[in-house]
């Protein structure tokens, strides 16, 4: 799911040329004439967020909202000289940036479907349920997530497998979904900076002129911290948190075990793509066998499920990857939980991508994305002020141009230089650039990585904001240490730039 996946069997993205990715500069356009589409954006999605309830023109309110909001980006850009052409060639490049990112919320949402019909997803709850009580299950969620994110290098392959029964289990312990998913995502965005199988934590490095290791153990110096607090945060929580799960467990247990065949043979199906994931699978390869396995052990454990979804083992199998899937049990706790949409389910976040990718492809081609960042960079007169524009520049860019990948790629490039005039080290930069662009991504809802993560752990970003404290974090973390010039690494051959030169 990366849009720079041009790499070879035996080279990481830090070792290959990302000096070819186009950054489009207007000098016709000037910083408020760019800043005009992301003004009225904000403003529209305020109000629909704040006084409509998210549908001021609808269900695809925010859909709406993109392009309109790409469509005034684009009024500007004709005004400033920028041919149509151009600006539907960097849609249709940022369209296909998003191919496999599409295929893989497609295959997610039948995952979902047919390890629900196949019992994974209940055998994950019934047994997680005998294992995780309320009293450390938070923290134990950041810990797993992390765990598997660290192994498989992806956030986006953790959420889809333990995090759905993570957020199955926490919901049935009446533990805030909201507070589950925000666990989850803290959990997989740490595995996901600290490993070196990570897309973006190749690329971070790639841009910033360093090499790879010497990234993550830099990289450390802030993110650990930041996960620590996050852990503390979780378990003062927990110690705290009232839940109505325990008197209700045995009654759970009882009711999943007579509704499903229940079996640790089922554990085989999620082990197999994690397993796959670590030996660099491509990740449709990896969840479309998920998917198949998923479907061949529903029609050894659930055959009575599959004949009463309807009159065929088949439908019921395509039902569960195409459309929907709905059990009934004698729970209502249950009932919700033991919901799919399926592919089908997918269609409104993958409609929400395309329309935000529409939008970032006209505010790239009329050079309004690199006026911004160019505009920030003008107020980098200290090294304190270079950290804080380049983390504004991470932030901002997640916002307008909808994908971490860009908020990584034109940061980078933009505050190289700056970064070497200082005599700062290119991992300062590396650093940054992940703790700011990567791990906020997230809690953007139009962006990519927040409309994945809110639709596949079924949590609006609104839910988990709040408690995704290892993704907000992050940025005040880097910002405080630049502030207090603690592990500020110098250009070799240079004297020490001073914090406030």
């Amino acid at each position: 799911m990366n849009k720079f996946e041009t790499m070879q069997d035996e080279k990481n993205i830090s070792e290959i040329k990302i000096d070819e990715q186009r950054i489009i500069e207007n000098k016709e356009l000037n910083i408020w004439e760019a800043l005009i589409p992301v003004v009225i954006l904000m403003g529209m999605l305020a109000y629909n967020i704040f006084y409509a309830d998210g549908e001021a023109m609808g269900a695809y309110s925010n859909h709406f909202i993109l392009l309109i909001a790409g469509g005034i980006s684009a009024v500007v850009g004709l005004y400033n000289k920028v041919s149509i052409k151009l600006m539907v060639i960097e849609i249709w490049d940022n369209l296909k940036s998003i191919f496999i990112p599409i295929m893989i919320l497609l295959l997610v949402g039948a995952l979902a479907g047919t390890w629900l019909v196949s019992g994974v997803i209940p055998a994950m709850v019934y047994y997680g349920l005998q294992v995780l009580s309320p009293e450390i299950f938070l923290p134990a969620s950041v810990i797993i997530a992390a765990v598997i994110s660290i192994a498989t290098g992806s956030s986006w392959t953790t959420s889809a497998t333990v995090g759905i029964a993570l957020v199955g289990i926490g919901s049935a312990l009446g533990i805030p979904t909201g507070m589950i998913a925000g666990a989850v995502i803290s959990g997989a965005y740490f595995g996901d900076k600290m490993s070196p199988l990570s897309d973006t934590t190749n690329l971070a490095p790639a841009m910033a002129g360093t090499d790879l290791f010497t990234h993550i153990r830099y990289m450390s110096i802030t993110t650990v911290p930041t996960i620590i607090i996050t852990l503390i945060v979780f378990i003062l929580i927990s110690l705290n948190i009232e839940t109505t799960g325990n008197a209700d467990i045995s009654g759970l247990l009882e009711t999943i075990n007579n509704t499903f065949h229940i079996s640790p043979w089922l554990f085989l199906v999620p082990g197999v793509v994690i397993a796959l994931i670590l030996l660099k699978t491509k990740p449709l390869i990896a969840l479309g066998t998920g998917v198949a396995l998923a479907a061949i052990f529903a029609f050894i454990f659930q055959t009575e499920i599959l004949n009463s979804i309807s009159t065929s083992g088949v439908k019921s199998i395509f039902n569960a990857i195409f459309i929907d899937t709905e059990i009934v049990t004698e729970n209502e706790k249950l009932n919700d939980l033991f919901t799919a949409g399926g592919m089908k389910g997918m269609l409104w976040t993958i409609f929400l991508v395309v329309c935000a990718m529409v939008f970032g492809g006209v505010m790239d081609a009329i050079g309004a994305l690199a006026r911004i960042t160019r505009g920030l960079l003008s107020f980098a007169t200290t090294v304190f002020g270079l950290f804080a524009s380049t983390v504004i520049s991470c932030l901002g860019l997640n916002a307008i141009a909808s994908d971490q990948y860009l908020a990584i790629v034109i940061p980078g490039k933009m505050f190289k230089k700056a970064f070497e005039d200082k005599g700062l080290a290119p991992e300062n930069l590396s650093r940054t650039l992940e703790d700011s662009g990567t791990v906020t991504s997230v809690l953007i809802p139009w962006n990519t990585c927040g409309a994945y993560q809110s639709q596949v752990l079924g949590v609006g970003v609104g839910e988990y904001f709040l408690y995704a404290i290892f993704n907000w974090l992050s940025p005040f973390t880097t910002l405080l240490f630049a502030a207090l010039n603690i592990k500020i690494k110098q250009l070799q051959g240079k004297l020490e730039a001073p914090i406030v030169s």
